[in-house]
Protein backbone atom coordinates (compact mmCIF):
# COMPACT_ATOMS: atom_id res chain seq x y z
CA UNK A 1 0.00 0.00 0.00
CA UNK A 2 1.32 3.53 -0.99
CA UNK A 3 1.37 6.10 1.97
CA UNK A 4 0.11 9.07 -0.03
CA UNK A 5 0.32 11.15 3.53
CA UNK A 6 3.98 10.73 2.65
CA UNK A 7 3.83 11.69 -1.02
CA UNK A 8 4.89 15.28 -2.21
CA UNK A 9 1.64 17.37 -3.42
CA UNK A 10 1.02 17.64 -6.62
CA UNK A 11 2.64 14.43 -7.69
CA UNK A 12 2.63 11.85 -10.35
CA UNK A 13 3.42 8.33 -8.56
CA UNK A 14 3.67 5.42 -11.03
CA UNK A 15 2.62 1.54 -8.89
CA UNK A 16 5.18 -0.87 -10.26
CA UNK A 17 3.45 -3.45 -8.90
CA UNK A 18 0.36 -2.50 -11.24
CA UNK A 19 2.86 -1.74 -13.88
CA UNK A 20 4.46 -5.37 -14.03
CA UNK A 21 1.05 -6.87 -13.74
CA UNK A 22 0.34 -5.14 -17.11
CA UNK A 23 3.27 -6.05 -18.62
CA UNK A 24 2.63 -9.87 -18.10
CA UNK A 25 -0.43 -9.37 -19.89
CA UNK A 26 1.95 -7.69 -23.17
CA UNK A 27 4.43 -10.58 -22.78
CA UNK A 28 1.60 -13.25 -23.10
CA UNK A 29 -0.03 -11.11 -26.28
CA UNK A 30 3.89 -10.74 -28.08
CA UNK A 31 4.33 -14.94 -26.92
CA UNK A 32 0.95 -16.33 -28.20
CA UNK A 33 0.23 -13.84 -31.41
CA UNK A 34 3.49 -13.43 -32.81
CA UNK A 35 3.28 -9.74 -33.35
CA UNK A 36 5.56 -7.35 -31.69
CA UNK A 37 4.51 -4.88 -29.24
CA UNK A 38 6.67 -1.75 -29.07
CA UNK A 39 6.23 1.34 -26.64
CA UNK A 40 4.32 4.08 -27.84
CA UNK A 41 6.72 7.03 -25.94
CA UNK A 42 3.44 9.64 -26.74
CA UNK A 43 1.30 8.18 -24.04
CA UNK A 44 3.89 8.00 -21.92
CA UNK A 45 8.08 9.40 -22.05
CA UNK A 46 8.34 8.20 -18.12
CA UNK A 47 12.47 7.59 -19.34
CA UNK A 48 13.14 6.11 -15.78
CA UNK A 49 10.96 3.29 -16.32
CA UNK A 50 12.41 2.58 -20.11
CA UNK A 51 15.29 -0.57 -18.67
CA UNK A 52 11.91 -2.07 -17.40
CA UNK A 53 9.72 -1.78 -19.78
CA UNK A 54 12.55 -2.48 -22.46
CA UNK A 55 12.18 -5.91 -21.40
CA UNK A 56 8.91 -6.56 -22.29
CA UNK A 57 8.48 -5.25 -25.52
CA UNK A 58 9.94 -5.28 -29.23
CA UNK A 59 11.02 -1.37 -29.00
CA UNK A 60 9.70 1.63 -29.42
CA UNK A 61 7.81 4.23 -31.40
CA UNK A 62 8.82 8.13 -31.89
CA UNK A 63 6.14 10.70 -33.47
CA UNK A 64 9.26 13.74 -33.47
CA UNK A 65 12.66 14.55 -32.97
CA UNK A 66 12.99 14.31 -28.98
CA UNK A 67 11.13 11.12 -28.80
CA UNK A 68 13.16 9.74 -31.35
CA UNK A 69 15.95 10.86 -29.42
CA UNK A 70 15.01 9.63 -25.79
CA UNK A 71 14.09 6.07 -27.40
CA UNK A 72 18.04 5.78 -28.75
CA UNK A 73 19.72 7.19 -25.94
CA UNK A 74 17.80 5.76 -22.94
CA UNK A 75 15.97 2.70 -24.51
CA UNK A 76 19.10 2.03 -26.04
CA UNK A 77 18.40 1.31 -29.76
CA UNK A 78 16.64 2.78 -32.84
CA UNK A 79 12.86 3.87 -33.35
CA UNK A 80 10.30 2.83 -35.37
CA UNK A 81 9.06 6.70 -35.82
CA UNK A 82 6.05 8.17 -37.61
CA UNK A 83 5.28 11.75 -37.72
CA UNK A 84 2.59 13.47 -39.54
CA UNK A 85 4.93 15.64 -41.54
CA UNK A 86 9.04 15.94 -41.18
CA UNK A 87 11.14 19.12 -42.30
CA UNK A 88 14.61 19.22 -44.04
CA UNK A 89 15.61 20.89 -40.65
CA UNK A 90 15.32 18.24 -38.68
CA UNK A 91 15.32 14.66 -41.48
CA UNK A 92 18.80 13.95 -41.51
CA UNK A 93 19.48 13.61 -37.34
CA UNK A 94 15.99 12.11 -37.11
CA UNK A 95 17.18 9.58 -39.36
CA UNK A 96 19.99 9.13 -36.67
CA UNK A 97 17.86 7.49 -33.96
CA UNK A 98 15.39 5.71 -36.62
CA UNK A 99 15.33 1.96 -37.70
CA UNK A 100 11.94 2.32 -39.40
CA UNK A 101 10.29 5.80 -40.87
CA UNK A 102 7.05 5.71 -41.38
CA UNK A 103 6.07 9.05 -44.09
CA UNK A 104 2.51 10.16 -44.02
CA UNK A 105 2.00 11.25 -47.41
CA UNK A 106 3.73 9.93 -50.82
CA UNK A 107 4.92 13.91 -50.86
CA UNK A 108 7.12 13.09 -47.85
CA UNK A 109 8.41 10.11 -48.75
CA UNK A 110 9.32 11.80 -52.42
CA UNK A 111 11.59 14.18 -50.57
CA UNK A 112 12.83 12.79 -48.36
CA UNK A 113 12.66 8.49 -48.77
CA UNK A 114 15.88 8.51 -50.87
CA UNK A 115 17.77 9.36 -47.63
CA UNK A 116 16.08 7.07 -45.52
CA UNK A 117 16.71 4.30 -48.21
CA UNK A 118 20.44 5.24 -48.67
CA UNK A 119 20.91 4.84 -44.67
CA UNK A 120 19.26 1.36 -44.39
CA UNK A 121 16.04 2.33 -43.10
CA UNK A 122 13.25 0.70 -43.41
CA UNK A 123 10.43 2.49 -44.97
CA UNK A 124 6.81 2.52 -44.56
CA UNK A 125 3.57 4.76 -45.85
CA UNK A 126 0.75 5.63 -43.87
CA UNK A 127 -2.25 4.82 -44.98
CA UNK A 128 -5.98 5.49 -44.48
CA UNK A 129 -8.34 2.45 -44.42
CA UNK A 130 -11.12 4.50 -44.17
CA UNK A 131 -12.86 2.91 -41.29
CA UNK A 132 -12.45 4.02 -37.04
CA UNK A 133 -14.63 2.65 -34.71
CA UNK A 134 -13.18 6.45 -32.64
CA UNK A 135 -17.23 8.38 -32.00
CA UNK A 136 -14.77 12.03 -31.03
CA UNK A 137 -13.90 13.41 -33.67
CA UNK A 138 -10.63 15.15 -32.27
CA UNK A 139 -9.39 11.66 -32.30
CA UNK A 140 -10.50 9.73 -35.25
CA UNK A 141 -8.09 9.40 -38.17
CA UNK A 142 -10.68 8.27 -40.84
CA UNK A 143 -13.12 11.13 -40.40
CA UNK A 144 -13.63 13.29 -43.94
CA UNK A 145 -10.87 15.11 -45.62
CA UNK A 146 -8.20 13.87 -42.72
CA UNK A 147 -4.59 14.93 -43.73
CA UNK A 148 -3.43 11.58 -42.18
CA UNK A 149 -2.60 8.71 -44.32
CA UNK A 150 -3.09 8.09 -47.79
CA UNK A 151 -6.33 6.82 -49.13
CA UNK A 152 -6.10 3.72 -51.40
CA UNK A 153 -7.30 5.96 -54.59
CA UNK A 154 -4.72 8.71 -54.04
CA UNK A 155 -2.00 5.81 -53.83
CA UNK A 156 -2.12 3.58 -57.15
CA UNK A 157 0.49 1.48 -57.18
CA UNK A 158 3.06 0.89 -54.29
CA UNK A 159 6.25 3.36 -54.52
CA UNK A 160 9.37 2.04 -55.15
CA UNK A 161 11.46 1.68 -51.72
CA UNK A 162 8.30 1.04 -49.26
CA UNK A 163 8.64 -2.03 -47.34
CA UNK A 164 5.72 -1.30 -44.76
CA UNK A 165 2.25 -0.01 -44.34
CA UNK A 166 1.06 1.49 -41.04
CA UNK A 167 -2.34 2.32 -40.04
CA UNK A 168 -3.93 4.16 -36.81
CA UNK A 169 -7.06 3.84 -36.78
CA UNK A 170 -7.79 2.60 -32.60
CA UNK A 171 -8.68 4.45 -29.39
CA UNK A 172 -8.45 2.06 -26.00
CA UNK A 173 -10.17 -0.25 -28.43
CA UNK A 174 -11.23 -3.66 -28.05
CA UNK A 175 -10.40 -6.74 -30.51
CA UNK A 176 -13.41 -6.69 -32.69
CA UNK A 177 -12.47 -3.22 -34.07
CA UNK A 178 -8.72 -4.56 -35.15
CA UNK A 179 -10.52 -7.55 -36.82
CA UNK A 180 -12.53 -5.01 -38.61
CA UNK A 181 -9.52 -2.67 -38.77
CA UNK A 182 -8.12 -5.72 -40.66
CA UNK A 183 -11.09 -6.40 -43.28
CA UNK A 184 -10.96 -2.76 -43.86
CA UNK A 185 -7.15 -2.96 -45.11
CA UNK A 186 -7.75 -6.18 -46.78
CA UNK A 187 -10.51 -4.20 -48.60
CA UNK A 188 -8.59 -1.64 -49.87
CA UNK A 189 -4.90 -2.39 -50.02
CA UNK A 190 -4.97 -6.16 -49.91
CA UNK A 191 -3.47 -5.76 -53.45
CA UNK A 192 -0.04 -4.49 -51.86
CA UNK A 193 0.30 -6.61 -48.65
CA UNK A 194 1.89 -9.44 -50.53
CA UNK A 195 4.61 -6.88 -51.72
CA UNK A 196 5.26 -5.15 -48.24
CA UNK A 197 7.05 -6.75 -45.49
CA UNK A 198 5.42 -5.26 -42.68
CA UNK A 199 2.33 -4.05 -41.18
CA UNK A 200 1.90 -1.56 -38.30
CA UNK A 201 -1.25 -1.35 -36.74
CA UNK A 202 -0.83 1.45 -34.73
CA UNK A 203 -1.80 1.86 -31.23
CA UNK A 204 -5.05 1.90 -29.37
CA UNK A 205 -5.31 -1.62 -28.45
CA UNK A 206 -6.22 -1.68 -24.33
CA UNK A 207 -4.97 -4.61 -23.66
CA UNK A 208 -4.42 -4.09 -20.19
CA UNK A 209 -8.46 -3.01 -19.56
CA UNK A 210 -10.04 -5.75 -17.38
CA UNK A 211 -12.42 -6.04 -19.54
CA UNK A 212 -10.59 -6.70 -22.80
CA UNK A 213 -10.39 -9.96 -24.59
CA UNK A 214 -6.97 -11.24 -24.90
CA UNK A 215 -7.52 -14.53 -26.40
CA UNK A 216 -9.83 -12.65 -28.76
CA UNK A 217 -6.70 -10.10 -29.42
CA UNK A 218 -4.30 -13.17 -30.01
CA UNK A 219 -6.75 -15.24 -32.17
CA UNK A 220 -7.69 -11.95 -34.62
CA UNK A 221 -3.84 -11.46 -35.10
CA UNK A 222 -3.55 -15.42 -35.89
CA UNK A 223 -5.96 -15.42 -37.89
CA UNK A 224 -4.67 -12.41 -40.06
CA UNK A 225 -1.10 -14.10 -39.81
CA UNK A 226 -2.19 -16.72 -41.18
CA UNK A 227 -3.39 -15.14 -44.50
CA UNK A 228 0.03 -13.19 -44.40
CA UNK A 229 2.21 -15.38 -43.16
CA UNK A 230 5.25 -13.72 -44.56
CA UNK A 231 4.25 -9.91 -42.74
CA UNK A 232 5.62 -8.48 -39.71
CA UNK A 233 2.92 -7.63 -37.78
CA UNK A 234 3.48 -4.55 -35.01
CA UNK A 235 1.43 -2.88 -32.61
CA UNK A 236 2.61 0.39 -30.92
CA UNK A 237 0.20 0.85 -27.94
CA UNK A 238 0.52 3.96 -25.80
CA UNK A 239 -2.38 3.73 -22.55
CA UNK A 240 -1.75 0.08 -22.46
CA UNK A 241 1.64 -0.05 -20.62
CA UNK A 242 0.20 2.09 -18.22
CA UNK A 243 -2.86 1.74 -17.84
CA UNK A 244 -4.26 2.55 -14.34
CA UNK A 245 -0.95 2.06 -12.94
CA UNK A 246 -1.34 5.12 -10.95
CA UNK A 247 -2.29 8.57 -9.46
CA UNK A 248 -1.98 12.38 -9.50
CA UNK A 249 -2.10 13.56 -5.75
CA UNK A 250 -3.60 16.75 -5.09
CA UNK A 251 -3.92 18.81 -2.01
CA UNK A 252 -7.54 20.72 -0.89
CA UNK A 253 -5.98 24.38 -1.05
CA UNK A 254 -9.06 26.49 -0.33
CA UNK A 255 -13.09 25.51 -0.84
CA UNK A 256 -15.10 28.11 -2.22
CA UNK A 257 -18.95 27.94 -2.11
CA UNK A 258 -21.52 29.73 -5.24
CA UNK A 259 -24.55 29.57 -6.40
CA UNK A 260 -24.93 26.44 -4.87
CA UNK A 261 -22.12 24.72 -6.19
CA UNK A 262 -19.38 23.54 -3.59
CA UNK A 263 -16.06 23.94 -5.07
CA UNK A 264 -12.50 22.02 -3.83
CA UNK A 265 -9.69 23.96 -4.75
CA UNK A 266 -6.55 22.08 -5.89
CA UNK A 267 -3.15 22.29 -6.58
CA UNK A 268 -3.27 20.94 -9.86
CA UNK A 269 -5.00 22.10 -12.84
CA UNK A 270 -6.75 19.92 -15.50
CA UNK A 271 -6.14 22.37 -18.14
CA UNK A 272 -2.45 21.77 -17.10
CA UNK A 273 -2.13 18.40 -15.96
CA UNK A 274 -5.23 16.07 -17.29
CA UNK A 275 -6.05 17.72 -20.28
CA UNK A 276 -7.47 14.92 -21.64
CA UNK A 277 -10.25 15.37 -19.18
CA UNK A 278 -11.44 18.44 -21.00
CA UNK A 279 -10.29 17.61 -24.25
CA UNK A 280 -11.97 14.10 -24.46
CA UNK A 281 -13.65 14.66 -22.09
CA UNK A 282 -13.49 12.17 -19.11
CA UNK A 283 -14.18 12.20 -15.90
CA UNK A 284 -11.35 10.69 -13.70
CA UNK A 285 -11.86 8.81 -10.53
CA UNK A 286 -10.90 9.31 -6.82
CA UNK A 287 -9.92 7.36 -4.13
CA UNK A 288 -12.64 7.45 -1.67
CA UNK A 289 -15.17 9.54 -3.85
CA UNK A 290 -18.29 8.57 -5.82
CA UNK A 291 -20.98 10.11 -8.16
CA UNK A 292 -23.78 11.33 -6.60
CA UNK A 293 -26.69 10.30 -6.09
CA UNK A 294 -30.10 12.19 -5.27
CA UNK A 295 -29.83 14.36 -2.47
CA UNK A 296 -26.22 13.68 -1.62
CA UNK A 297 -23.90 16.60 -1.41
CA UNK A 298 -21.60 17.45 -4.37
CA UNK A 299 -18.29 18.56 -5.00
CA UNK A 300 -16.80 19.97 -7.91
CA UNK A 301 -12.89 19.80 -8.27
CA UNK A 302 -11.34 23.35 -9.26
CA UNK A 303 -8.34 23.72 -11.23
CA UNK A 304 -5.13 26.42 -10.22
CA UNK A 305 -5.13 28.13 -13.03
CA UNK A 306 -6.78 31.21 -14.14
CA UNK A 307 -9.16 29.20 -16.77
CA UNK A 308 -12.30 30.02 -16.45
CA UNK A 309 -13.19 26.08 -17.67
CA UNK A 310 -10.38 24.26 -15.48
CA UNK A 311 -12.60 22.31 -13.37
CA UNK A 312 -14.35 18.82 -13.56
CA UNK A 313 -17.15 18.08 -11.35
CA UNK A 314 -19.48 16.09 -9.69
CA UNK A 315 -17.89 13.83 -6.79
CA UNK A 316 -19.54 12.94 -3.44
CA UNK A 317 -17.61 12.32 -0.36
CA UNK A 318 -18.06 10.75 3.05
CA UNK A 319 -17.28 13.83 4.73
CA UNK A 320 -16.92 17.93 4.49
CA UNK A 321 -13.99 18.35 2.30
CA UNK A 322 -11.27 20.17 4.45
CA UNK A 323 -8.11 22.66 3.09
CA UNK A 324 -5.26 20.38 3.67
CA UNK A 325 -7.16 16.79 2.79
CA UNK A 326 -5.28 15.17 0.12
CA UNK A 327 -7.21 14.30 -3.56
CA UNK A 328 -5.98 11.05 -5.18
CA UNK A 329 -7.30 10.96 -8.37
CA UNK A 330 -6.24 7.34 -9.98
CA UNK A 331 -4.83 5.93 -13.92
CA UNK A 332 -3.08 9.65 -13.84
CA UNK A 333 0.50 8.43 -15.74
CA UNK A 334 -0.29 7.70 -19.60
CA UNK A 335 -1.33 10.86 -21.96
CA UNK A 336 -1.13 13.10 -18.56
CA UNK A 337 2.76 13.87 -18.21
CA UNK A 338 3.48 14.20 -22.21
CA UNK A 339 0.72 16.68 -22.07
CA UNK A 340 0.94 18.78 -19.29
CA UNK A 341 2.24 22.66 -19.66
CA UNK A 342 2.99 25.24 -18.02
CA UNK A 343 0.42 27.90 -18.48
CA UNK A 344 0.23 30.65 -16.03
CA UNK A 345 3.14 29.66 -14.69
CA UNK A 346 1.85 26.76 -12.83
CA UNK A 347 4.41 23.88 -12.03
CA UNK A 348 4.47 20.93 -13.11
CA UNK A 349 3.64 17.94 -10.18
CA UNK A 350 6.88 15.92 -9.37
CA UNK A 351 7.13 12.59 -10.87
CA UNK A 352 7.59 9.49 -8.38
CA UNK A 353 7.54 5.36 -8.33
CA UNK A 354 6.62 3.44 -5.66
CA UNK A 355 8.10 0.21 -5.28
CA UNK A 356 6.34 -3.54 -4.70
CA UNK A 357 7.27 -3.05 -1.06
CA UNK A 358 5.00 0.49 -0.97
CA UNK A 359 8.20 2.69 -0.71
CA UNK A 360 8.41 5.67 -2.46
CA UNK A 361 11.05 7.40 -4.70
CA UNK A 362 10.72 10.92 -5.85
CA UNK A 363 12.29 11.11 -9.50
CA UNK A 364 12.06 14.42 -10.80
CA UNK A 365 10.90 17.33 -9.48
CA UNK A 366 10.05 20.74 -11.26
CA UNK A 367 10.43 24.71 -10.43
CA UNK A 368 11.61 27.58 -11.43
CA UNK A 369 14.38 26.73 -13.34
CA UNK A 370 12.34 24.68 -15.44
CA UNK A 371 9.22 27.46 -16.43
CA UNK A 372 12.03 30.22 -16.95
CA UNK A 373 14.44 27.57 -19.64
CA UNK A 374 11.21 26.90 -21.76
CA UNK A 375 10.57 30.67 -21.79
CA UNK A 376 13.90 32.26 -22.92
Amino acid sequence: MIDFSKVPSPCYVLDEELLMQNLATIDRVRRESGAEIIVALKACAMWSIFPTLAQHSDGATASSLAEARLVFEEYGEQAHTYAPVYTEREIDELMNYSSHITFNSLGQFERFGARALLRGISCGLRINPRYSPVETDLYNPCVEGSRLGVTREELGDLPEGIEGLHFHVLCESRPEHLRKAFEAVEEHFGDLLDKVKWLNCGGGHLMTHAEYDCDELIAVIRDFKARHPHLRIILEPGSTFTWRTGYLVATVEDVVRNGGVNTAMLNVSFACHMPDCLEMPYKPAIIGAHDPEEGEKAWRMGGNSCLAGDFYGDWTFDHELQVGERIIFEDMIHYTMVKTTMFNGVSHPSIAIASEDGQVRVVKEFGYEDYKSRMS
